[in-house]
């Protein structure tokens, strides 16, 4: 195992970042924006066109306390969004207030939902969508902190309930 202090580049984020900043491709930007903002409550921190102002080169957005770093579907630069690629294996997880209304309203304004919300043996009442832009969220409310023991136990038990893979 590597010393983290090695390993850091000592690099510190610029203000209003984390270390880890998610960075998400999407087909039109704009509406993009608009999703998050109505479902989520995003707020716009900035928005830069292509040079010739045909679509969104890069943009950023804060939910919370985070910030999603977001560019426009552009092939021919390598960058691709879920639509394009038939899924993503990435899922945002993101804290709210009201699980069960953000889900509802994740799915009015155009979601698929995936895992209605429910209470976890981890503790969260959590449930998933995948937003009309491809990208798959984890919406969740922290309920309680069980021990290791309660969170294995329930797990034996979900996944005893769950089908084996195929």
């Amino acid at each position: 195992m590597s010393d983290p202090e090695t390993t850091n580049t000592g690099s510190t984020p610029p203000e209003g970042m984390h270390t880890v900043t998610p960075h998400i491709v999407v087909k039109d930007v704009p509406a993009a924006i608009a999703y998050y903002a109505k479902v989520f409550g995003a707020r716009e921190i900035l928005r830069m066109p292509t040079p010739d102002g045909s679509m969104v080169m890069h943009a950023e957005i804060e939910i919370g306390d985070s910030r999603i770093m977001m560019a426009e579907e552009m092939p021919d630069w390598g960058s691709t969004s879920p639509l394009s690629l038939g899924g993503t294996a990435v899922s945002l997880h993101l804290y709210v207030e009201d699980v069960d209304a953000t889900f509802e309203a994740a799915v009015a304004a155009g979601a698929q939902g995936v895992n209605p919300p429910t209470d976890m043996f981890w503790g969260d009442r959590f449930g998933r969508i995948v937003d009309p832009f491809g990208h798959s969220w984890g919406l969740a409310k922290h309920l309680r902190t069980p021990s290791m023991e309660e969170m294995m136990e329930g797990m034996k038990a979900a996944m005893g309930a769950a089908p084996e893979p195929a």
